[in-house]
């Protein structure tokens, strides 16, 4: 009697060993991002985002994180059009990311997207470039103090280029406006498609100031065709002398951040799993080399402060949005 149920005791301790040894390998996988994965670039090919989404493809396979990563381009409307695909597509499917950025958070509030930023699940802020304020080199701004002056005393006639409506580059060309003491509701900005219709503008003497990634206008800076007045960072870039706009008085500081998202209604496991694999990258000597080689600044936040940030900077853009008569 006693022999058999020790035998029994012995057999039930085995499967308890069996089935605890069982979940734990099961653990893991639960853990482990899928092999596949497919990153949508809410803009067309070339732009930054698709650059980010095209070097995250890289890395992730050169990492071993991922076997098979496919960018999606989805273009049109500051990347609300792709935000309202993604989270349509990719609910609660732990093998979809999208890239996005500060240009998208002021583009959902300018059109008016019926599909905002809460439709996503934040995983990781990935990188941030520096902005440049510049005008073209014959200009009578010598200083950023000039172009404050001008636009105190009469902001309709500052003429002011960048990228898209909404993007980082009006919200930075706003804040100056407003810390200058000028009307932020008359602000006079054109937006362009690319950094190089702007450029034309500036160097034919149509437009007073550009605002852009300081990449972006580099080589004409080193050229000595545009004059950098302040960089939009909280520092001054490595090995530029272009003084910050703090430096020179003015409170305002940012960066045209990038950021990574998942789809909505993914599990906890899912996030988690993404999330590490999207770190791991990021975290990686071989995104390093891209990042610097593209001049792109680590802004890495986890996905619980990235999503910290992502409500405060919704209404930060916001406030700017609304004060130069973008936002109603």
């Amino acid at each position: 009697m006693t022999h058999s149920f020790t035998s029994q005791r012995r057999g039930l301790l085995a499967s308890a060993a069996l089935a605890l040894t069982l979940g734990a390998s099961a653990l893991p996988s639960l853990a482990q991002a899928p092999q596949d994965l497919k990153i949508i670039a809410p803009a067309g090919p070339g732009g930054g985002w698709d650059s980010a989404a095209r070097s995250l493809q890289q890395v992730l396979t050169a990492t071993g994180s991922a076997r098979n990563v496919q960018v999606v381009n989805v273009p049109g409307a500051g990347g609300t059009v792709g935000l309202a695909q993604f989270a349509n597509n990719a609910k609660g499917d732990g093998s979809q990311l999208m890239v996005m950025g500060i240009t998208m958070v002021g583009a959902v509030l300018t059109n008016k997207a019926p599909v905002g930023l809460d439709a996503v699940t934040p995983i990781a802020r990935m990188t941030g470039d520096p902005l440049v304020v510049v005008v073209p080199a014959n200009s009578p701004h010598k200083t950023l103090k000039d172009l404050a002056a001008a636009v105190k005393a009469d902001t309709s006639r500052v003429v002011w280029a960048g990228g898209s409506a909404g993007g980082a580059d009006h919200i930075l060309a706003g804040l100056i406006a407003k810390q200058a003491g000028g009307d932020a509701a008359k602000l006079n900005y054109v937006p362009f498609s690319g950094g190089g219709e702007a450029l034309a503008e500036m160097l034919g003497g149509r437009v007073t100031a550009g605002v852009s990634g300081y990449n972006e206008f580099e080589s004409m800076i080193k050229a000595g065709k545009l004059r950098a007045l302040g960089v939009s960072t909280a520092q001054r870039i490595e090995g530029v002398a272009v003084p910050t706009l703090k430096e020179q008085g003015m409170d305002v500081e940012l960066v045209n951040w990038r950021g990574i998202v998942a789809g909505p209604g993914i599990s906890a496991a899912q996030k988690a799993a993404l999330a590490a694999t999207v770190t791991k990258a990021l975290k990686s000597p071989e995104w390093a080399k891209i990042a610097k080689a593209r001049g792109w600044d680590d802004a890495y936040l986890d996905a619980d402060a990235f999503a910290a940030f992502l409500k405060a900077d919704q209404q930060r853009v916001k406030d700017v949005l609304t004060s130069i008569g973008l936002v109603k």
